[in-house]
């Protein structure tokens, strides 16, 4: 199957490793020459660290590098799957997918990875809202084995039973979830940001220590790790996108500690700065 990837960021470039690396014929599309060549330097330090811990052979490197394809013109992106990887924002996703309707066919199966939106919306003003799907991995995407496989209102479970078997062929766990904000995990989980968010805000304790005192708890990582971890600025778009959709709901509040992480740019890891420092 050939995979088309949408954003050569830290999900579009680990989904589209986790793909080629399954043999699938992939084309990674980023606006960006720069954010591909970020995207191919970070692909081969990731398959470099499983040849280190044993979990991969230098043939599957190579064979893997082999499948990827970088590129930087729309009209490039012609394929059986897309995966869409982009910015959190509805409209922006909606003319995403009607533009590949111009030069992909009517078999051509549009997935989304938003974290938040419903699949409805973002299939509505679509050609073919019928081969619209979410298909949602999670950050590490080549280390995090769940996959939300989400179906819209309009998704026909054809387009959802192939998106399951195409997950599970990935090596995933893939989970076949009906669409509602945040679908299953981010929904559960947002509550462990905010919640650890509010705690700061009310300054009842440093953010390393409700890091320390969940990581002592047997969470792998404290809320201000992972955040971290996933970008400062792509939690607060999910947790903003979640407070509308439920109609400002209190416990969905952003939190103005973090928007000020956002305005200055500390965005986590990826910037060197975030709750933490990394430089």
């Amino acid at each position: 199957m050939k995979i088309g990837i949408i954003g050569a960021g830290v999900m579009g470039s680990g989904i589209a490793q986790v793909c080629a690396l399954a043999r699938h014929e992939v084309v990674l599309y980023d606006l960006s020459p720069e954010m591909l060549e970020r995207a191919k330097s970070t692909i081969e330090g990731n398959l470099d660290k499983g040849i280190e811990l044993g979990k991969l052979t230098a043939e599957q490197k190579t064979e893997t590098m082999a499948n990827l394809k970088f590129v930087h013109s729309l009209d490039q992106v012609v394929a059986d799957l897309i995966i869409e990887a982009i910015v959190e924002k509805l409209e922006v996703k909606r003319k995403l997918f009607n533009d590949l309707c111009l030069n992909n066919g009517a078999d051509c199966i549009l997935a989304t990875n938003t974290s938040s939106i419903p699949i409805t919306q973002i299939a509505a003003t679509t050609p073919h809202p019928e081969r619209v799907v979410g298909i949602h991995f999670f950050n590490p995407a080549h280390i995090m084995k769940l996959v939300e496989v989400v179906s819209g209102a309009h998704t026909h479970p054809e387009v959802t039973e192939r998106c399951m078997d195409f997950v599970k062929g990935l090596g995933k766990h893939a989970v076949q979830v009906s669409d509602s904000p945040g679908f299953i995990v981010n929904r559960v989980a947002r509550h462990y940001y905010v919640e650890g968010l509010k705690i700061l805000e009310e300054q009842c304790a440093s953010h390393e220590e409700i890091d320390r005192l969940m990581e002592a708890s047997g969470f792998k990582m404290g809320p201000f790790r992972l955040m971290d971890l996933i970008g400062v600025e792509t939690n607060f778009s999910v947790t903003e996108s979640m407070f509308d959709l439920f109609h400002q709901d209190s416990k969905f509040r952003p939190s103005r500690i973090q928007k000020q992480k956002v305005d200055a740019g500390f965005h986590g890891r990826k910037s060197g700065k975030g709750f933490y420092s990394y430089e």
